[in-house]
């Protein structure tokens, strides 16, 4: 097969698989686990050969793979069934399918007793093949149907445990959020492509190199506008925290492979668009600076071990998009890479210490002892991608994190250009990506110390229950997700040629800077903890109870469900066994509640719009409804009088004749007299 075809069979394989689970599931139970696995793991298989055969990127001198036909005709803007693939699209590719593969195999044990996971599997690869056609696309109105699959995906996703309240809602939260960001994105594609002329991406980028666009800022704004929906950017990253009520691998997808990843893709690729505005560029480094500070101070303040880490990737995706906005494409993809390995690990090992503690609280885990003796697989892994989380060296969260840091001191000395434009980034940006990465390094640090020490060094009175061993398939897909969180970095100095050439080897100065102040942060907490872990016997927390034998998904349905039971009355006061508590000071209950911006919007769009609609119901009842049932009435009144004149008495109708012919005699001599006289 040629490589266009390959390429073609990647994203297929998972759709046919997904219309074969969702046509076989209820008939024919047997085939779902296969259907499920075996169209992603031969779709994994074929991205990696597409990946050797593209063998590099522009920053090796090979040409991107692009092919494409006419999918219709449309007037003066065509729309093409496209492919281009070049470095960037050749790695994330693999990324996302070996994530997908991965989150399957889980979930065939931790949903094992699921009764609605037929479905489940087959949105799972409807969601990847999605992803797949995003990273591939070489048109973007073919890109924005896999862009709005992943939208409708996530709602049914997340929504999985629909018993639940908190289910219902974030998974409603989670579809009109993104849409609110999804429809100036839409105009902003319609406003590019009507100033280039296509909706191609080559032949957009090559409208921007030859003669720039006509309206840049507008259509770098618009198009944010959706990438802050999609990849959950301040400041509408509202529904990715509230998205953890739904099953965790579905979690380690959304955060790992797809939806919050397509938003930093469609950024990269398209770079040169919004390097082209100076304004835009500056609005993407306050909007990750902002992101990234503001995320790591909610996750010191979260107690849903899953909610720490939904707000982690918030952060983590800040640095993707800092790093878009110092114009090193190179450093945000190759983050999008180490991060999506590293934090399908965390989600992945989540699942396992939630099914082994019975609950998602870390104030109820800190009571707890011997957590980790009962689940070592994923005690391990977990402290792994916790340090890669942290950006320790060696692991991949180290390089991938110092190379955004690196560039963003290059743009701030004034000496860096976007990649693929000439144009300058604006050093205000640098500086503030810069300066923004530092903090949160610190903060991520500390908040990955923070659930380290609470999940599996609790000092309570009590010994975590038992709940059984976890399925084999589980704990094998951590140690797969292992290998790339502990060995990518070594893959630093090859990966410029798949991207545009630039080095991504660590400085020095941001290495010792952004590594000392990510062990002041682990050791500020680690100081903290001891502080406050003696008290942490003087407040009694009830754990969720869960039957032993209970499978995982059940066990973490039980924990959303009864959260708030567990960690709402005996602990409703401050916890004084947390540390963020007492590092996060006054800063601690508005940090909570992500500094109540749902309030925020609440006030500001949710209850004029009820009002307007209030407004709206009564003018449409009391005012339009009036006069409908005015024109009823009339009719009814005028019939009734009708209807009393049709008597059927023969006598009545020849009188009322002979008093109507008497009238009209009358007036007719009358009339005849008048106009005589």
């Amino acid at each position: 097969m040629t490589t266009t075809t390959t390429a073609v069979l990647v994203p297929l394989l998972p759709f046919l698989g997904a219309l074969a689970g969702l046509f076989l599931g209820r008939r024919a139970p047997g085939f779902v686990r296969p259907l499920a696995i075996l169209p992603t793991v031969a779709a994994a298989a074929l991205a990696v050969v597409v990946a050797v055969a593209q063998g590099g990127g522009a920053g090796a001198g090979k040409t991107p793979v692009d092919a494409a036909t006419r999918l219709t005709p449309t007037g003066s803007v065509p729309i093409d069934l496209a492919l281009h693939i070049d470095g960037f699209a050749a790695l994330v590719a693999v990324l996302v399918a070996v994530v997908a593969c991965c989150v399957q195999l889980y979930s065939t044990g931790y949903l094992r007793d699921d009764p609605r996971y037929p479905s489940y599997a087959a949105l799972v690869s409807l969601f990847t093949a999605a992803m797949l056609l995003v990273v591939y696309s070489g048109d973007l109105m073919v890109l924005l149907v896999g862009w709005e699959i992943m939208g409708i995906c996530s709602y049914f996703l997340v929504g999985h445990y629909w018993e639940t309240e908190a289910a219902r809602s974030a998974s409603l939260k989670a579809f009109l959020v993104t849409k609110l960001g999804d429809v100036p994105f839409l105009f902003g594609i319609f406003a590019l492509a009507a100033d280039a002329g296509t909706f191609r991406i080559t032949g957009i980028l090559k409208t921007v190199a030859v003669g720039g666009l006509d309206h840049s800022t507008l259509i770098a704004l618009l198009l944010l506008a959706g990438v802050a929906g999609k990849s959950a950017q301040f400041p509408l990253h509202t529904w990715l925290p509230d998205a953890m009520a739904g099953p965790t691998p579905v979690s380690a997808l959304i955060h790992a492979a797809t939806m919050v990843a397509a938003g930093v893709y469609f950024v990269a690729r398209l770079l040169p668009v919004f390097a082209a505005s100076a304004a835009a560029m500056v609005v993407l480094a306050v909007m990750a600076a902002v992101t990234m500070v503001g995320s790591g101070l909610a996750a010191l303040a979260q107690d849903d071990i899953k909610r720490v880490l939904a707000y982690s990737t918030v952060g983590q995706l800040g640095y993707m998009t800092g790093a878009l906005a110092v114009g090193d494409r190179g450093a945000a993809v190759f983050h999008l890479l180490s991060h999506g390995a590293f934090k399908a690990l965390l989600f992945l090992a989540a699942g396992v210490v939630i099914h082994a503690a019975g609950t998602n609280s870390l104030a109820a885990m800190s009571r707890m002892r011997g957590l980790a003796q009962r689940i070592p697989d994923a005690y391990w892994t977990m402290t792994v991608a916790l340090l890669a989380l942290a950006a320790i060296p060696p692991f991949a969260g180290f390089f991938s994190k110092e190379a955004v840091l690196g560039a963003a001191e290059h743009a701030a000395s004034g000496h860096a250009t976007a990649s693929g434009t000439l144009a300058a980034v604006p050093t205000a940006a640098g500086w503030t990506v810069l300066l923004a990465g530092l903090v949160t390094a610190f903060l991520t640090a500390g908040y990955a110390t923070r659930l380290w020490l609470l999940a599996f060094h609790g000092k309570g009175p009590e010994t975590a229950p038992d709940h059984g061993k976890q399925p084999i398939v589980m704990n094998a897909v951590l140690w797969v997700l292992f290998v790339p969180t502990l060995a990518l970095g070594l893959a630093t100095p090859a990966l410029p040629d798949w991207f545009d050439g630039r080095s991504l080897t660590p400085t020095l100065t941001t290495s010792v800077l952004g590594t000392g102040i990510a062990l002041v942060g682990a050791l500020v907490t680690y100081g903290a903890w001891r502080h406050t872990t003696a008290l942490a016997a003087r407040v009694p927390l009830g754990a969720v109870a869960v039957a032993p034998d209970a499978a995982p998904a059940d066990s973490e349905e039980s924990a959303i469900a009864t959260h708030a039971a567990a960690y709402g009355d005996n602990a409703g006061a401050p916890d004084p066994a947390d540390p963020g508590r007492l590092l996060l000071g006054p800063l601690y209950r508005p940090a909570a509640v992500g500094f109540h911006l749902d309030a925020v919007y609440t006030a500001l769009f949710v209850r004029p719009v009820r009002a307007g609609a209030r407004l709206v119901r009564f003018v449409d009842r009391e005012v339009v409804d009036a006069y409908v049932h005015g024109a009823g009435t009339a009719s009814r009144w005028l019939g009734a009088a009708v209807r009393r004149a049709q008597t059927g008495n023969v006598q009545t109708y020849l009188g009322a004749l002979l008093a109507g012919s008497l009238v009209l005699a009358v007036a007719v001599v009358l009339v005849a007299t008048g106009t005589g006289a």
